[in-house]
This record gives structure tokens, sequence and C-alpha cells, in this order.
């Protein structure tokens, strides 16, 4: 004989003793990641927003885009709504990265202040078997700083009806349409759902008309930031207060969210004026307010109602 083992029996015994260990360690650590895995996400199943649908109006601007981001991250089915369809199917390609399916995101043009394009499209989702859980009232017009005719055209002096008009029935009949046709069907199936109104830290401050003056300008040639912003938001945040009540027992919830400035390319000279009003001492990066939209928008805020949620970066306060 070539080799004679002779095993003792501790020898024989060890990798029995060594398999019985690594599975009661192995036991052990599953264990242990199923209640890590659960406490660490348990704060985050709210936020969940899958099977659930979102309609934005306003998607193809700057914030739209973002606020329609942050609902994908969520899990939502986004339906993207604006009156350019260009601009629509560039944002929905922005978008895609943050979509699982491309099902995902639909779109759909549409204006706001239309009362027959709104219920056109109401009707065209119901067709499609498709139930909006949550409406981010977003569109409006972001008036820019001109002159004409020897006026500066902003000045509350020179402003036009017709101007006022046209943003008023954007920004502020246009989320009185939607919420009405769109919260109307929340309440009515028993379901409930979110109404976010996207309004502004001007909602809660005077605008600063020093932030725009231009040297070398006379003073009824100073542009200003135009009185229909300020109503607008200021207009929303009041609608929001009475769609929190008016349909609170069906469980359709209805907040506004006021952002502060965003960075976007501003000149030098605004952004400086403007950062130091700001305890911060920055405007907001595009992507800062899409923790509120999702905390706004899911069960994570189940129990706020009518509120006005200001993220400026502390000026209102200062």
């Amino acid at each position: 004989m070539l080799f004679n083992f002779n095993l003792d029996s501790t020898a024989v015994q060890y990798p029995f003793k060594l398999a019985a260990n690594l599975l009661s360690i192995t036991k052990f650590l599953t264990v242990e990641i199923f209640v890590l895995y659960k406490y660490v996400n348990y704060p985050f199943e709210k936020f969940n927003l899958a099977g659930k649908t979102a309609l934005i109006t306003g998607a193809a601007g700057l914030l739209g885009i973002e606020h329609a981001a942050a609902l994908l991250q969520s899990g939502a089915t986004v339906v993207l709504t604006d009156i350019d369809e260009a601009r629509l199917v560039i944002a929905r390609e922005k978008l895609e990265s943050y979509a699982a399916s491309t099902a995902q995101i639909l779109y759909q043009v549409m204006n706001v202040s239309l009362q027959e394009e709104v219920l056109a499209t109401a009707a065209m989702l119901k067709k499609e078997g498709r139930r909006i859980d949550v409406l981010v009232n977003n569109a409006a017009i972001d008036p820019k700083v001109k002159a004409g005719d020897g006026k500066e055209l902003t000045r509350l002096e020179n402003f036009s009806l017709d101007q006022w008009n046209l943003e008023i029935a954007v920004g502020l009949t246009g989320a009185f349409l939607c919420g009405q046709v769109f919260g109307s069907s929340m309440a009515s199936d028993g379901q409930g759902g979110v109404i976010l109104n996207i309004a502004s830290d001007l909602s809660v401050l005077s605008p600063d008309q020093r932030l725009y003056r231009k040297e070398g300008l006379a003073d009824d040639m100073q542009p200003v930031k135009p009185v229909t912003y300020s109503v607008i938001k200021a207009g929303l945040v009041g609608l929001t207060r009475y769609l929190a009540t008016y349909w609170a027992d069906q469980g359709v919830r209805a907040n506004a969210l006021s952002p502060g400035g965003v960075f976007n390319r501003q000149g030098e000279e605004f952004v400086k004026r403007l950062t130091s009003l700001i305890p911060l001492g920055r405007m907001a990066e595009h992507d800062e307010y899409r923790s509120a939209v999702q905390f706004l928008c899911s069960d994570a805020s189940a129990y706020l109602n009518g509120q006005n949620i200001v993220m400026d970066g502390g000026r209102c306060v200062w």
C-alpha cells in the first residue's frame, strides 16, 4: 500500500462543523441584510409612485422637465403637456434616461387656457384607460423685460390689458381649469389624488425691483418684474387652499411649491444682486426641487394639505 491515511475523528468532523458554521453565518447575514434593507428603505417606500400617472402642464419648460424627471425617478408614468409639440418631443428625449421604459413617458399638446383642450385631453386619457393620480400645475408665461414705442412695457403704468389677460389665462385660469377637470375625476371615483401648484417665492414676497435696474436709464424706463407674476403666484396659493378643503373628504390633497430663483445663465450683475438677498448665498440649481416634488406628490406627504412650501434658500426669512 502506497498511502496510509490515519484520520482521527476530529479531522473527519471538521468539514461538517465548518459547513454548519457557514450555514449559520449565511442565515444570520441573510436576516441582517433583510432587516437592514427593510429599515434603510422603509422611509422611502411612501415615495414610491409606481402604478401612478402624473400629468404635468408646461412640461417642456425649464422646471417642467425637472418635475417630470422627479416623478419618473419615483416610478410614475408621466403625461407631458405643453402648447409646443416640438419642445415636447425634445423634453421626452431628455427624460428617457429617467424612465424604466419609454412607455412611461407620454405627451400631449394642450393649451391650458382653453377649456375644450383640457376636456379633450382628459377624455383621451380616459378612453385609453389612464387615470390621472397626480396633477402638477406648472404652466406659466415667464414675462421677459422688454420695451416698445418708447415705453418700458413691463412697468405697471404701461402694462397692457391684453398681456394681463394672456398671462392670467395661462398661469392662473389654466390651473383652475386643470384642477376642475382632473381634480373632479380624482374625487369622483373615490381613489383620491394629489394636486401640486407651482407658485414662487414671489407668492409671499413683493418683487425687489432693484434687481432689474439698468444703469443709465431714467426711472420711467427702468424694467420691472411685471404685476402679473406676483398676482398669478399669490393666486395659485389661494387656489391651493381652496382645492385642499374642497375634495379633502374624497382623498384629494392640494399643496403649492414656491421655488426661489433658478440659475439659468442670467447676467452676472443680476445674479450678484439676487444672491446677496439669499442666506445660502446662491441661486438654486435646476434639479434641486426634485425631492420636494417627490415628497409633495407621494404618500410621504399624506398628512400635508393646503400648504405653500417655500423653498428659496432662506430669502423670505431674511
